[in-house]
């Protein structure tokens, strides 16, 4: 008997790679996904394994489709941080993320078995990365002319090897363009397809406050899988001109989060006789902090229970001895401006110190 053809899947859980997956299994080719993870999704506050990603799974058990879980976050940091393609409105590389995209996809389905990679692009959906020169690149750069099947937009594109060779009938696949969603829907109820996630984007270099903080923390020179991922939640501060990063947990989740992320280097902070925020001092040690541990503890005091009173006293420990350290400070900073989350190098409290 001969051997059924296996196609790998490019998957987000997104309804476009849904669909692109499903149009391909019901063609009769054996369908896998891949879900490959990089430090700048949204949603997801762990880099972890398939457990931590329940929702996908789910969404690929309804489309009928296996689902693989990669961590490409480093080697995508790294491109993420000089682009050939450069960036799109915000800092967000597209292009170059679609081809270290595709390079890994390759290189996965060697191993493995495959004999073409499905993706769910639509031509023209987005200005960047999206438009048949972009594609067209995206393949040659990352060496997979030929191999990338786009069902909902192949009749628009040159024929691949997999219609090529008849594992697909191109007749079968779609001709949609642009950026309306009428067309997916309309395929989704044909198909059965219920279970997908909202179309709002799952990349945080493309939101501007992100972004933001991302283009401050490149500035100091301090970039790596885990101060990006830090960079997702509490509030930040930066102390200059050292550039030291303190950052506030805003809710339970959050501190319980910090503290299981803090390193030997970092210090920890919190209240010790009001109920509030956990605190981080990113790679200091509990050496000479002078004004910085004073600056910390005092924005730690002001996001507390305590922060009406005129002196409270707050905690800081790291975690290479048992040792707590007490502080006795004033909850505000003379000259305190605005203490929205927002803040950056040049701004209110870190810079007033």
């Amino acid at each position: 008997m001969k051997n059924k053809i296996k196609a790998l899947a490019l998957f987000s859980g997104g309804l476009d790679s849904v669909l692109a997956a499903r149009i391909v299994v019901e063609l009769g080719v054996d369908v896998e996904a891949v879900y490959f993870v990089n430090a700048f999704l949204q949603g997801y506050r762990d880099r972890a394994t398939m457990g931590s990603y329940p929702v996908l799974a789910e969404i690929a058990r309804e489309a009928g489709i296996r689902l693989h879980v990669v961590d490409i976050a480093r080697a995508h940091l790294q491109i993420v941080q000089s682009p050939k393609y450069g960036y799109g409105e915000h800092m967000n590389p597209c292009i170059d993320c679609r081809i270290i995209m595709l390079k890994q996809a390759k290189e996965f389905m060697q191993k493995n078995g495959f004999s073409f990679i499905v993706s769910g692009e639509v031509l023209g959906q987005r200005p960047m990365s999206q438009r048949r020169e972009a594609l067209n690149i995206i393949d040659r750069d990352a060496d997979c002319k030929g191999l990338i099947l786009r069902p909902l937009c192949a009749k628009l594109l040159k024929p691949t090897s997999a219609e090529e060779k008849g594992w697909v009938d191109r007749e079968k696949l779609c001709s949609f363009s642009g950026r309306s969603r009428k067309p997916q829907l309309v395929l989704a109820q044909e198909l059965g397809v219920k279970k997908h996630l909202a179309p709002a984007g799952g990349c945080l270099l493309t939101d501007p406050a992100f972004a933001r903080k991302f283009r401050n923390l490149c500035g100091l020179g301090k970039v790596d899988v885990r101060q990006v991922q830090l960079l997702k939640i509490g509030r930040h501060f930066y102390f200059s001109p050292a550039g030291i990063r303190i950052i506030v947990g805003r809710d339970e989740q959050e501190n319980s989060y910090l503290e299981k992320a803090a390193s030997a280097q970092d210090t920890l902070m919190k209240m010790g006789d009001f109920s509030g925020p956990l605190t981080i001092i990113l790679g200091n040690g509990l050496g000479e902090m002078g004004k910085l541990l004073e600056v910390a503890a005092r924005i730690t005091a002001r996001y507390s229970k305590g922060k009406e009173e005129k002196l409270v006293r707050v905690e800081y420990w790291n975690k290479r001895e048992e040792k707590r350290h007490s502080l006795f400070v004033q909850p505000t900073l003379p000259g305190e401006s605005r203490a929205d989350g927002s803040l950056r190098l040049e701004d209110s409290l870190a810079k007033s110190a």
